[in-house]
């Protein structure tokens, strides 16, 4: 089960957490060697609003499945699609609705905290990934936070990512379903032009981090990043680094 109700943000999540393809460009460049020449889909698992599914097939010339649980945000990422090489269905991690075998790679974008039981997850991904197919996370960890600007005006919600699986347990998950960790990348991503963008969609609380702290934490975040505006900090794009894992 979600840690927040994906059907009650689905009109705000776009707004609130959206990346343009140009600021997702280091992403791109990650992800483009595992996905180049696959003959099977990708499924991305926990597909959201399609901010990937939509942009793997003009990376990649891939096809896409999105399996995303909330109908809301399934509706949301349908509508914003005309593309024929990419369809979502519903579903979730631990029950895919895909045959065995079906799919060339997983892509796992800020969705792995989600998960309630790992191994089971990890176990559906195997029957549904033909061998040798990756697997790619993109999360935030515990313990690797610092350079993601959310966390320096909302240092409450560091607390929120302290409870999300640990890189160690997400490879001892998928281990005992065979998959072994190849690789950890931090990849950095312009999350938005200015420090006054930031604010405008940190009020639209669309973020399981920002969702899990008090109310006058959330206010207080607010005040600093008003602090930080007025005393001339705003001097032009944020950039943030996630994790990328690879397990094969």
């Amino acid at each position: 089960m979600a840690r927040i109700d994906y059907d009650r943000v689905a009109a705000t999540y776009a707004r609130g957490r959206g990346l343009t393809e140009d600021g997702l460009a280091a992403w791109r460049d990650a992800v483009r060697p595992y996905l180049d020449h696959l003959g099977l889909p990708v499924v991305d698992i926990g597909s959201g609003t399609g901010q990937f599914a939509s942009l793997f097939p003009r990376w990649s010339d891939v096809q896409v499945i999105g399996v995303e649980p909330s109908e809301g945000m399934r509706h949301k990422a349908i509508a914003a699609t005309s593309d024929q090489r990419v369809r979502y269905l519903p579903g979730d991690a631990e029950h895919l609705p895909l045959g065995d075998n079906s799919c060339g790679a997983a892509w796992i974008s800020t969705v792995i905290h989600h998960v309630p039981n790992l191994e089971a997850a990890a176990r559906e991904i195997r029957r549904v990934v033909g061998p040798g197919g990756p697997v790619l996370i993109r999360s935030a960890f515990p313990g690797r936070t610092t350079r993601i600007t959310l966390f320096r005006f909302f240092p409450e919600a560091v607390a929120v990512v302290d409870s999300f699986p640990s890189i160690e347990q997400v490879d001892r998950a998928f281990r005992t379903a065979g998959f072994r960790l190849e690789k950890v990348e931090s990849v950095p991503q312009v999350s938005v032009g200015s420090l006054a963008e930031f604010r405008e969609r940190a009020t639209l609380r669309a973020d399981t981090t920002l969702l899990g702290i008090p109310d006058e934490a959330f206010e207080a975040g607010l005040a600093r990043i008003d602090d930080a505006i007025s005393g001339g900090q705003d001097s032009g794009p944020l950039v943030d680094y996630l994790d990328l894992l690879v397990l094969r």
